[in-house]
Formats: C-alpha cells, sequence, structure tokens
C-alpha cells in the first residue's frame, strides 16, 4: 500500500506541479487548499507525511503544524515558503518540523529527498515502538513484563496470540485485564500495526457511536472537523475493547455489523469503509449472566468470546507479588528520580501477606509509595508495614531484648489465634477447624494465651 503524502499549498499550480511529482514517485497524495482542510484531513485520513506552504490565506503553515503536532504527534512535516526568513525556519524547526523547502522547487529530487527521509523517521519511530513493546514495558501502567507472571494464564494467553481469533479478557478490576490484551497483540502478527484503546464505561453514551465509528464535518453541534474512529484508527491492528459489558444496547448491534462484516459508516457520513481490526475486549462483569438479562446481546458475546480467558485476582497468586513489586520498583524509581532500589526478603514475605483487594493497580500504587517514602536503598518490613496496615509484623519487631523464647514464642502463638478468631468472627468450632485443630485443643490454647472470646468470653 503506498505511503499517503498530503500537500497544503492555496495556488493550484503548485497543488498540480508538485503532485504529479509526488505520484510519479509513488505516493498517494491528497491535497488541501489551506490550513483548515489540511487539518480536517489530518485527522480524517491515515496520512504518512505532509508537505505544506507556510502563507496561507485562512491558517498559516505554523499554526498548523502546531496543532498537528497536538493531535497526531509523530506526524513528519515538510514545511515550505517561497519568503521565508531565518526566523520563518527557526520557528518551523522549533515547533518539530521535520524539514523546509524553499519555493519554487525547481529540483524535484530535493523534494522526493525530504518524503523518503521523513517516511524513514517515521518507519524508525514505529519500529523503535515496537520493540519498547517486545521489550515487556506496559505503557499504561507499566504491568506488561509482568503478563509471564500470571501463571493460570500465561498458556491461554501465548495460544491465541498469533491468530486472528477474537478474545475476551475477564476479571475483577485491577487485576492487569490491558496487559493481557497488549500480550496477545504483541504476540501477533498485527504488534507492528497500532493498539487502540477504549474504555466502554468511561465514554458518554450519547458520543460512544462517534468514538467508535468516527464522524463526518457538521454530522452533529460541535462536530467541526471530519473525525476518525476508534474502529479506523486500529485499522491493521489491535482495537481493546474495556467494560465492554458497559456498551449501551443501541452501539451493541451496530459494533456486531463492524464484527461480521468489517465494514462501518462514520456517523453523518454515507460511504462505507472497510477496515481489518482484531478486537479484544474485556470486563469485570459476568456476561453470560448479562445475556440472561438481557442487558448484553446474545450473538456479539458470543463473537466476542471466541477465546476467553479469566485474570485471577492477586490474592489468589501470591507467588506473583515478588516479581511485580520488584518490577514496579525499577520503574517507580525511574518515574520519581530516584536512585535504585531494592525490596528487602521481609518487605517481600509482608506484601505476600496481603489481600490485595486492589489487585495489581493496587500493588503498583503502593510500591510507588514506598519509593517516595522511604529513605534508604533498602525498603524493609517496617517500611511497609508503615504505608499497609495489616501487613506482617517486621520480624525484628518480633525480638525483644530480655524477653526468653518462650514469652516470645507465646506472643507470636496468640497473634496467630487472634488472628484467625477475627477472620472467623470469634466462632471458635470455625476457627479450629481453620487452624487445624481439634476445639478443645484450641480453648486450651485459648486458656493458656490469655484469651477470652467466643464462647470463652461468655
Amino acid at each position: 500500500m503506498p505511503a499517503t503524502v498530503l500537500l497544503v499549498d492555496d495556488e493550484k499550480n503548485i497543488q498540480l506541479t508538485l503532485s504529479r511529482a509526488l505520484s510519479m514517485e509513488g505516493y498517494a497524495v491528497e491535497i488541501a487548499g489551506g490550513g483548515k482542510e489540511a487539518l480536517e484531513k489530518i485527522a480524517a485520513l491515515p496520512v504518512d507525511v505532509v508537505v505544506m506552504d507556510v502563507r496561507m490565506p485562512d491558517l498559516d503553515g505554523l499554526a498548523v503544524l502546531e496543532r498537528a503536532r497536538e493531535t497526531r504527534p509523530g506526524l513528519p512535516v515538510v514545511i515550505m515558503s517561497g519568503h521565508g526568513s531565518i526566523e520563518t525556519v527557526r520557528s518551523a524547526f522549533k515547533l518539530g518540523a521535520f524539514d523546509y523547502l524553499e519555493k519554487p522547487i525547481t529540483e524535484k529530487e530535493r523534494l522526493h529527498v525530504a518524503g523518503r527521509n521523513a517516511l524513514a523517521l517515521r518507519s524508525l519511530a514505529e519500529e523503535n515502538a515496537a520493540l519498547r513493546r517486545e521489550a515487556g514495558a506496559a505503557e499504561a501502567g507499566g504491568m506488561i513484563g509482568a503478563v509471564r507472571r500470571i501463571t493460570s494464564s500465561s498458556r491461554r494467553i501465548a495460544a491465541p496470540a498469533p491468530s486472528e481469533g477474537r478474545v475476551l479478557v475477564t476479571g475483577e478490576n485491577g487485576t492487569g485485564k490491558e496487559l493481557v490484551a497488549r500480550a496477545i497483540h504483541d504476540g501477533s502478527r498485527r504488534k507492528d500495526r497500532p493498539f487502540v484503546k477504549m474504555n466502554c464505561a468511561a465514554v458518554p453514551a450519547e458520543l460512544v457511536e462517534s468514538e467508535l465509528f468516527g464522524h463526518e464535518r457538521g454530522a452533529f453541534t460541535g462536530a467541526i472537523a471530519a473525525r476518525r474512529g476508534r474502529f479506523e484508527q486500529a485499522d491493521g491492528g489491535t482495537l481493546f475493547l474495556d467494560e465492554v459489558g458497559d456498551m449501551p444496547a443501541s452501539m451493541q448491534a451496530k459494533v456486531l455489523r463492524v464484527l461480521q462484516e468489517g465494514e462501518l459508516e462514520r456517523v453523518g457520513g454515507t460511504q462505507t469503509l472497510k477496515v481489518d481490526v482484531r478486537v479484544v475486549a474485556a470486563t469485570n462483569k459476568d456476561l453470560a449472566a448479562e445475556v440472561k438479562a438481557g442487558r448484553f446481546r446474545e450473538d456479539l458475546f458470543y463473537r466476542l468470546a471466541v477465546v476467553p480467558i479469566h485474570v485471577p485476582p492477586l490474592r489468589e497468586r501470591r507467588e506473583d507479588v515478588p516479581a511485580l513489586a520488584e518490577r514496579f520498583l525499577v520503574e517507580a524509581c525511574e518515574r520519581n528520580g530516584r536512585r535504585p532500589m531494592r525490596l528487602g526478603r521481609d518487605a517481600l514475605l509482608a506484601l505476600q501477606t496481603h489481600e490485595w483487594p486492589g489487585n495489581v493497580r493496587e500493588l503498583r500504587n503502593l510500591v510507588e509509595r514506598l519509593t517516595i517514602l522511604s529513605d534508604g536503598p533498602e525498603i524493609g518490613p517496617s517500611d511497609v508495614a508503615a504505608v499497609l496496615p495489616g501487613a506482617r509484623k517486621p520480624r525484628a519487631d518480633r525480638f525483644r531484648a530480655g524477653a526468653s523464647f518462650h514469652e516470645l514464642v507465646e506472643e507470636a502463638e496468640r497473634e496467630v489465634v487472634l488472628g484467625a478468631l477475627d477472620a472467623n468472627d470469634d466462632n471458635v468450632s470455625e476457627t479450629a477447624r481453620a487452624l487445624g485443630l481439634e476445639r478443645s485443643h484450641l480453648y486450651k490454647k485459648m486458656r493458656a494465651l490469655g484469651i477470652k472470646r467466643g464462647e470463652e468470653s461468655t
């Protein structure tokens, strides 16, 4: 597929001359006669390079360049001018222009070289991004590198990744469903193409259609320019639909059509657009139950759940905590400008005892808090206890000068029994069962330790 060059100039003869030269070089050429039209086409079309004049009647090239850098930061822009000054050139490069051509462009080879170099830069940037993904850096939360540690799901992730099958990822909030989706994308043939995400619960119901399918200029109040939707943005790559269980019912039929036929129309448009997108969806809801309740389309459910993957909560995979915590610590130190730190063995043990109701997200936030609040190069159990209520008591604190071994053991036993009673609402029978003791043995132990709880307190 040829690269697309957007040629922006208000002079018809220059449009004709340069578009012909670019076409002969093998480019697909789109033309805009002014700055506003250029911004519309940049937003709506898969443009690879922009070649643009500085002086235009409605919006000058430097203003277009500045706005384009906000919406498409990786898009190479080549600036042209027949009235260029050193200040204009300096301003263009300061705003992020890739190259500068002086008009009239009598040597077309100069134009071709600028185009080839701009495409090479874009290709290098995409390759660099792909290498970063493969290296395991998770851009949203830094969690991709830990996906290999989700032992209960790793084989199920590896199997569907190279295929074209749609995947439905389920699990509690914060378990890392997005990291699984990214790992599937990175393990597929689409890994060098876009990974686009949309949280269906975070977009107002009236805007979901526009976000997914895009819109044409004037389609509704505020639609001042055409815009590509998430399906178009993900063409050739992967679209991650997070919280898909919250998608409005009115949108479910339209998404189903795209999945079945691979085509869509923008809001306010009449042209049917073809898209090649692999969809990975995620939800914390029981979609089968949602189908039975009539809140989710059964046919869409089966289309999405070709390969279901359940991500277990962190409390069910405590063996993953050390690897995750160490990964997050490295990233938190880099992000906060701290020297490298390490988690001590007892600190890791303390982290493993926590229930993690917020799952991986909670662990990541807590490690960042430890990074900021801890002083030394090693984070110890006392540091963990200070920021994590209920963490395992530091081993050093269990030793008390002057106390005998018997006294220390008795204190530890008392903590264990009290903790078990708390967990079982002071029910001695249930506590005894949980501890693997006879009920009568537990009563004796409680009396010996001076514990009056449950039936003993009556």
